[in-house]
């Protein structure tokens, strides 16, 4: 069974250095060592586009940067899979979505989690897709050379992983 605060907030998967799930904690009670897990969606379109969303100034890791379009913190009682359905359907409205599972990222920085990504290629306009405007600012289609010129004239803009995301999906 699942329990729930007050708040009814979820409480978040911690697994151990090898992803192998040894507890659940609310994410006010997080410590600095606990590793947890996120899922992230990777979404280019077919001219290999990439969609990209700019966090809300209000989160509280890296407010108004630029990632992933899609990702979120694996809840108790979710897989990856289904956490990054969820998601893609809260923060951007995609319904009913079949992403294809990518490669698994191992934690390391300052915050200690395992990335699960997914990909979708989607042609939409931005401004077709409906964003969660608590947690995203902005989304926009990058050309590949747009983000590549982006990312070295202003890295401050985006993630500090960024470079890694894109050695994994660009290269």
């Amino acid at each position: 069974m699942i329990s729930y605060k007050k708040n009814m907030k979820p409480r978040m998967i911690i697994v151990d250095e090898h992803d192998n799930v040894i507890g659940h904690k609310y994410r006010e009670d997080e410590k600095p060592d606990d590793i947890y897990r996120v899922s992230a969606l990777w979404i280019t379109n077919s001219k290999g586009d990439i969609l990209l969303a700019k966090r809300h100034r209000n989160k509280k890791h890296d407010p108004g940067k630029w990632g992933p379009a899609v990702a979120g913190t694996v809840d108790e009682g979710e897989t990856y899979e289904q956490n990054i359905i969820k998601e893609a359907e809260e923060e951007l409205g995609l319904k009913n979505i079949k992403p294809t599972l990518g490669p698994k990222t191992a934690p390391y920085g300052q915050y200690k989690y395992f990335t699960q990504w997914f990909t979708l290629k989607i042609d939409k306009p931005a401004s077709e897709l409906i964003f969660q405007e608590d947690e995203v600012e902005e989304i926009k289609w990058f050309t590949k050379k747009e983000l590549l010129e982006s990312l070295q004239k202003h890295p401050e803009k985006f993630l500090p992983k960024m470079p890694r995301y894109i050695g994994l999906f660009l290269s």
